[in-house]
């Protein structure tokens, strides 16, 4: 016979496991080939005519405007994930950013790991982002990138909830990295870069290797001539025909 004391352990260590399956099941989208295989809106897959050219973790005031300038010589728009704490201490930055015509969205209050499950201040800090988006450029986010790409149970809800939309990305430039350079990025990206991808880079440092940012800069052009030259259009997601990333492992939609 099973004692009570026993069956209430059981039973804790049930939900325990059951909670922590429900916090990181969804972030092995992670993963680019279970992305690409089952979850292609998350994958950023849009118009196979065109690619979706997206920079996180600004606005930066420092390199943010190099990048500004450059997609104007380039007359390219794009959309820029920005972290709601960077955005209130540069909201001029963001409202040039809009003001030129790219798309923000968001990227979270702060860029951190989400090592425990905290669906409360998950949804907290998200609402406060996209919030904070609309009061200083009066644009509405439509989309979410977390940090380092982990989408949790909790950071899942919470964007449903805000009513944004989760991506990801079809390729990286690895522009982040100390030993990264212009070619290097151009080549890691162009590996994986096809039509209808959507590309991440970096528009600042703050989380990258000092300097990370002028190796991206100067990478850009080449990038953008790269897709131009197999006939695709370079943009915004928001005009990317892309849906948004579905829901993986039957995650339950918002609760209220």
């Amino acid at each position: 016979m099973v004692s009570a004391p026993a069956t209430a352990a059981g039973a804790l260590a049930g939900g325990a496991l059951a909670v922590a399956a429900w916090h990181i099941g969804p972030a092995a989208t992670w993963l680019p080939g279970l992305r690409t295989a089952y979850f292609p809106g998350l994958d950023g897959r849009g118009s196979p005519g065109r690619v979706a050219l997206t920079f996180d973790d600004g606005p930066d005031p420092l390199s943010t405007p190099h990048f500004l300038r450059a997609l104007e010589a380039l007359s390219v728009r794009a959309t820029f994930f920005v972290l709601g704490s960077r955005l209130e201490r540069a909201p001029e930055v963001g409202r040039r950013m809009v003001a030129a015509g790219h798309e923000l969205a968001v990227h979270g209050w702060e860029h951190d790991r989400p090592w425990l499950p905290r669906p409360g201040r998950d949804a907290a800090e998200l609402a406060r982002a996209a919030a904070a988006v609309q009061r200083i450029t009066g644009q509405r986010p439509l989309w979410y990138r977390p940090p380092y790409g982990i989408l949790t149970g909790g950071r899942w809800a919470a964007a449903r909830r805000t009513g944004l939309r989760p991506v990801l990305w079809s390729a990286w430039g690895r522009d982040w990295t100390a030993s990264a350079t212009p070619d290097g990025v151009v080549a890691e990206a162009a590996s994986r870069l096809g039509p209808g991808g959507t590309l991440l880079l970096h528009d600042s440092d703050a989380y990258a290797a000092p300097g990370a940012w002028r190796v991206t800069l100067a990478a850009l052009p080449h990038l953008v001539a790269y897709c131009r030259g197999l006939g695709l259009e370079v943009g915004r997601l928001a005009d990317h025909g892309h849906p948004g990333g579905g829901v993986p492992y039957g995650f339950p939609g918002p609760t209220g």
